[in-house]
């Protein structure tokens, strides 16, 4: 089998890499990545792989190709598995041949995974169709940066200004002006729409679409970078009628979730859905007790409650966890009542086939208990399961109503990051336009690794709590809620966001 894979990243977007892609990167040994393939992606890669930024960005490369050839080849020899992570396809302007046969040369096996190119990508979500009946029956991918060294340009300039293909050029915003003057020389309109897309897919794309005569000077007011792909034809006309990607209403804002790793996913997918460029930090993680012997007694012990009450979606899966492990069910729970303290932690009851008897219409500690109360919890044995550390309000309220209260940890959560300094340099470039807080917690660790006054010097950064109570955390540091969604939960702190941003 082979140990060497050439695969392509695709153009940016996490949604657009292939399912074999994604596998050679969670079982690799070392990781060899360019600068246009997502950095986000390595997250998938195993704790004990190598990774190697090989950077390959216009006019600055860390390392030249024929080092980058040599550093293959070498690693190849180790035996381990190599995943060469390329933007795009690895054989589309890739250089993924050239390294193919490098590796043939030294008698190395190896695959290629293709990946969805940016000369089709960026173009469709620019609303761009490369190929279309009533404009045109052909595309041709061009590079606008040929090999210096040619003595001769394999670039047919005569055909490309006499033909009526669509003309997709890579690599070429630095020869704009004579790519736009080629092609007027040898017959195309100066009018002939000429589209630029920049970062296509990603959460920064932008675009603008000009003519001939003039894209050269309006990138320049533009002061246009790469990486961008310019496309050349009629098709480009349909821009503004079929955008949809830079419709949505955050694309380009930098948002900071908070959240624990393990929880943040379905936050950081929404947002990436609405266009938002996620800035993920969680603060704390969630782990398990040392020792469970106390929840096992507990749990033993469970027919002498009249309540169980869960505050959080971990605790739930914590607690089935314990119990799963001295060979108990939801059977256990026959004959008491469930409450959760809202409807995320509700749903992961049910998944474990239980319909929850109360959950409260504000999804904080205060109004558990005045839900509870009202269906008369007064004098019951009430079980807890929960944080290690946690607010003390619910058991506290539940026992000045006369309810016999155990609170049980059954896991904890710990400051997970190292440094704020990533944080703090996205801030000082301008990336971040909000943070989020889902909980105190949150709150707390987040001004553990980044100062309150280093954020103070953002005023335009605004803050989005969840809810009052992480909101009055917030205070504690000097900071007011810019956003607070009327409902307390996730996809109400989302709503928030996407009304304010629009």
């Amino acid at each position: 089998m082979a140990n060497v894979f050439l695969v392509g990243a695709g153009p940016g977007d996490p949604g657009m890499l292939t399912l074999r892609a994604k596998e050679i990167i969670e079982t690799c040994d070392i990781m060899i990545y360019d600068y246009l393939a997502n950095a986000d992606f390595l997250k998938w890669c195993k704790p004990e792989c190598e990774i190697l930024y090989v950077g390959k960005k216009g006019g600055d490369h860390t390392l030249p190709q024929d080092k980058i050839n040599d550093l293959i080849v070498e690693k190849a020899r180790s035996g381990k598995v190599i995943c060469r992570l390329k933007g795009g396809d690895p054989y589309v302007f890739g250089r993924g041949g050239e390294e193919g046969e490098e590796l043939v040369e030294a008698g190395i096996d190896f695959e290629v995974v293709p990946g969805i190119t940016a000369g089709v990508a960026a173009p469709a979500y620019a609303g761009i169709p490369v190929t279309h009946r009533d404009h045109t029956t052909s595309v041709c991918f061009i590079t606008g940066h040929e090999d210096p060294t040619k003595t001769e340009s394999g670039n047919n300039w005569e055909v490309y200004g006499q033909s009526n293909s669509t003309l997709v050029f890579y690599m070429g915003v630095g020869n704009l002006p004579m790519i736009a003057e080629n092609l007027m020389k040898n017959g195309r309109p100066a009018d002939t729409p000429v589209a630029l897309v920049r970062w296509g897919t990603r959460c920064n794309q932008t675009s603008f679409v000009s003519t001939l005569e003039n894209v050269a000077d309006e990138a320049r007011e533009r002061d246009w970078k790469a990486p961008s792909i310019i496309v050349v034809g009629g098709v480009c006309g349909l821009h503004d009628k079929l955008a949809w990607f830079e419709k949505k209403p955050m694309l380009g804002q930098g948002v900071v979730v908070t959240r624990a790793r393990e929880q943040a996913s379905g936050l950081v997918k929404v947002l990436q859905g609405h266009g938002a460029c996620v800035h993920e930090f969680p603060t704390i993680s969630v782990e398990p007790l040392n020792d469970y012997s106390a929840v096992e007694t507990a749990i033993l012990q469970l027919a002498r409650y009249q309540w169980v009450i869960f505050t959080s979606v971990n605790g739930v899966k914590f607690f089935w966890e314990q119990l799963a492990e001295i060979g108990l069910d939801s059977r256990i729970f026959c004959g008491m009542q469930v409450a959760a303290i809202g409807p995320a932690t509700a749903d992961e009851i049910r998944a474990r086939g239980i319909e929850p008897d109360f959950v409260p219409e504000k999804y904080v500690a205060e109004h558990v208990v005045k839900g509870l109360l009202e269906l008369e919890i007064q004098g019951a044995d009430v079980l807890i399961p929960r944080a290690k550390v946690a607010r003390e309000v619910l058991p506290r309220e539940l026992k000045a109503a006369g309810c016999n209260v155990t609170v049980l940890p059954v896991y904890e959560t710990k400051l997970v990051q190292a440094s704020g300094d990533e944080i703090e340099a996205s801030l000082e470039k301008g990336d971040i336009q909000y943070v989020t807080f889902t909980s105190s917690s949150t709150v707390e660790n987040f001004f553990d690794l980044v100062s309150p006054d280093t954020l103070k010097q953002y005023p335009d950064v605004k803050i989005a709590s969840i809810g009052p109570v992480t909101s009055e955390t917030l205070s504690k540091f000097g900071f007011a809620a810019d956003i607070e969604p009327e409902e307390y939960t996730i996809p109400g702190l989302v709503g928030a966001l996407i009304k304010e941003a629009e």
